[in-house]
């Protein structure tokens, strides 16, 4: 026990400040290409937050976490929505938070379990402490799974919009935000009518979000 929390809470104070080149999601993805005969795909380049578009963190939380500067790691309010939706057999919606998917992204595996949530909810509550939201988004904005063998903002700016990550504009930043709930399904530099009309919805409650301190421009 004292090896797995001190294991743990230092690879949590490394990565404060050193770069995330790597994730568990990156290696399984590879490995699953190469299981079915195929070319490994993976293009991923860590950037500072301050490299990136000025619309990519309000895009992000417009669509997946738009109390990421009021919680601390766990939106108890869309977790209630999510049970309650599951009771009455509505469409299952997920109440995971911006920090909850960096913490499952960095440090945890994909698959489904009551493992990997009760230790997701452990890392989620080390990085709030330790890493402050700051650098919880610029982690998640450049590990974050955004296309087949894509990985991180500046990668999917290269390869979709052939441009770097700086000049994404804000109709580009929606719609790769619009992506995020199945990226290997949605595609951003193929949108189809229904990605078109999430980046519109998107790009909407952008409006109401203030932009990420210390990237105002």
């Amino acid at each position: 026990m004292l090896l797995f929390f001190g294991s743990t809470i230092l690879s949590v104070i490394i990565l404060r400040w050193c770069p995330v080149y790597v994730t568990p999601l990156m290696i399984i993805r590879c490995a699953q290409q190469m299981g079915r005969g195929e070319k490994i795909r993976l293009r991923h380049r860590w950037v500072p937050l301050d490299s990136m578009s000025m619309y990519m963190p309000v895009a992000v939380m417009a669509s997946e976490d738009q109390r990421f500067f009021s919680h601390h790691g766990f939106d108890f309010v869309e977790i209630g929505n999510a049970i309650r939706e599951r009771q009455t057999g509505k469409r299952k919606r997920g109440g995971s938070t911006i920090s909850q998917q960096t913490a499952k992204n960095v440090f945890l595996w994909p698959r489904q379990s009551w493992l990997r949530k009760g230790l997701e909810a452990y890392f989620t509550a080390l990085i709030e402490v330790v890493w402050g939201k700051r650098r919880i988004m610029e982690v998640y904005l450049n590990s974050i799974e955004m296309g087949d063998g894509i990985y991180g903002t500046e990668a999917v700016a290269q390869v979709n919009f052939h441009r770097p990550a700086s000049e994404l504009t804000r109709a580009n930043c929606a719609l790769i935000a619009a992506t995020l709930p199945a990226p290997l399904r949605y595609d951003s530099e193929h949108p189809s009518p229904y990605m078109l009309r999430r980046q519109t919805a998107i790009m909407t409650q952008m409006k109401h979000i203030d932009l990420f301190p210390g990237n105002k421009q």
